[in-house]
């Protein structure tokens, strides 16, 4: 490339659009504790107590809560700036995807979710991705499905997630409202082995 077009070699990646990387001879790791950081200050969440789950167990929020309203812009921007922390934390993509259906109008016991997440990520704000030199051998593409039946409360759809493994490292993951309304759990697990396959 550099004989077709001026180039300058700036070294080793080490970080692009909020995203560390640190290679090493035996790995390559990625992570985004500086961004993490940066949004747990935007949220004054910088100085929280960390806890250990994403959020509270069986908790199920509707668009028609009668809590009080919260700032729609801070809402917004911080369940964004969550969004994009997504991009390296599989484990936060299905609290992330709940919560931003209801930036429309945000209310108290969304941001309260929101909140939580934030703990969590304060816990977890050094968590990384190891992709580590292996044999070919040990190579093997292994994909993880689930689905929340029903978790939709307003328009009674369960939610898929699929997590990929390429040997011990994630490559890819996504947690989405399914298209259909699951009649079964052994349905809503179908629709999201479907969605992964």
């Amino acid at each position: 490339m550099a004989a077709h077009f001026r180039m300058s070699y700036l070294g080793a990646l080490s970080y692009y659009l909020g995203i560390e990387v640190r290679q090493g001879k035996e790995a390559l790791m990625l992570s985004q504790s500086a961004y993490a950081s940066k949004l747990l200050e935007q949220s004054d969440m910088a100085e929280c107590k960390p806890c250990v789950a994403t959020m509270e167990e069986r908790l199920k929020l509707m668009k028609a809560s009668t809590a009080a309203k919260v700032d729609t812009t801070l809402y917004r921007s911080i369940v964004g700036g969550l969004r994009y922390l997504v991009h390296m934390r599989p484990d936060i993509a299905f609290v992330v995807g709940y919560v931003s259906r209801f930036m429309e109008d945000p209310q108290e016991d969304y941001w309260a979710t929101v909140k939580r997440l934030l703990r969590y990520v304060k816990g977890t704000v050094d968590q990384v991705i190891v992709f580590s030199k292996t044999s070919r051998s040990r190579l093997q593409l292994i994909v993880f499905s689930n689905a929340d039946m029903a978790g939709d409360i307003d328009g009674q759809r369960s939610t898929s997630d699929v997590l990929v493994f390429l040997g011990s490292a994630p490559i890819s993951w996504l947690s989405l409202k399914q298209k259909v309304v699951a009649l079964s759990t052994c349905e809503a697990e179908y629709v999201a082995a479907a969605t992964a396959a």
